[in-house]
C-alpha cells in the first residue's frame, strides 16, 4: 500500500481542480497547469480536497503510479497557489548575469555573453550575484535552473561558475601536493 497515495491533497482557497478522465487542470493564482496521469488511477475531486485511489488495488504494476498520480497533483496545487523557486549562484571574477525582456544574458567568462531564453511561465531574477527561477512548474523551474547551470558548472580548484545555493563544492589541492614532496632527481 503506498503511504503516500492515500493521503488527500487540500485544496486552498483560489484553487480549482476539474478532472476529465485522465486530465486533471488545476487553476490558481499563479497560472494553470495540466497534469495527464496514468490511466490507473481515479481521481475523486471536491471543492475542498483530492483523493486518488486504485482502479484495480489487487494489481502490483498499478500500485507503482498510485504516489506517482497523487504527488503530481499534490506538485501542481502548490505550484499554482504559492510557486516554485530555485537560486543559482554566480562565483568568479567578472562572472555576472542579468535579465533583457525574456532573456537571461550570463557573462561567465566566455568570449560572448550567453543568451538563455526562458520559456513561458518561468521569471527570472537577478540580486547582485544570485539568479532566481520562479515558476508554476515545479518540474520546468528544475529544468531551467539545471540548463542554466550547465552553462557554466563550477570547476573544483577554485569553484568559478555557476551552482545551486544549497550546492557544496569539493575542492581539489591543485599542484601544492608535488610542490610539497620536494624536487624531482
Amino acid at each position: 500500500m503506498s503511504r503516500l497515495g492515500k493521503l488527500p491533497i487540500i485544496i486552498p482557497p483560489g484553487v480549482t481542480v476539474t478532472v476529465a478522465q485522465t486530465l486533471v487542470t488545476i487553476k490558481g493564482p499563479k497560472g494553470e497547469l495540466k497534469e495527464n496521469l496514468p490511466r490507473q488511477v481515479q481521481i475523486d475531486a471536491t471543492s475542498e480536497r483530492v483523493v486518488v485511489k486504485l482502479k484495480h488495488p489487487d494489481h502490483n504494476e498499478d500500485r507503482s503510479f498510485w504516489g506517482l498520480a497523487r504527488q503530481l497533483i499534490a506538485n501542481a496545487v502548490i505550484g499554482v497557489s504559492e510557486g516554485f523557486k530555485k537560486q543559482l549562484e554566480i562565483n568568479g571574477v567578472g562572472f555576472r548575469a542579468a535579465t533583457e525582456g525574456k532573456n537571461l544574458v550570463l557573462n561567465v567568462g566566455f568570449s560572448h555573453p550567453v543568451n538563455f531564453p526562458l520559456p513561458d511561465g518561468i521569471t527570472a531574477k537577478v540580486e547582485k550575484n544570485v539568479i532566481t527561477i520562479e515558476g508554476a512548474s515545479k518540474q520546468q523551474v528544475g529544468e531551467i535552473a539545471a540548463q542554466v547551470r550547465n552553462v557554466r558548472p563550477p570547476e573544483p580548484y577554485k569553484g568559478k561558475g555557476i551552482k545551486y545555493m544549497n550546492e557544496i563544492i569539493i575542492r581539489k589541492a591543485g599542484k601544492l601536493a608535488k610542490a610539497a614532496a620536494g624536487p624531482a632527481k
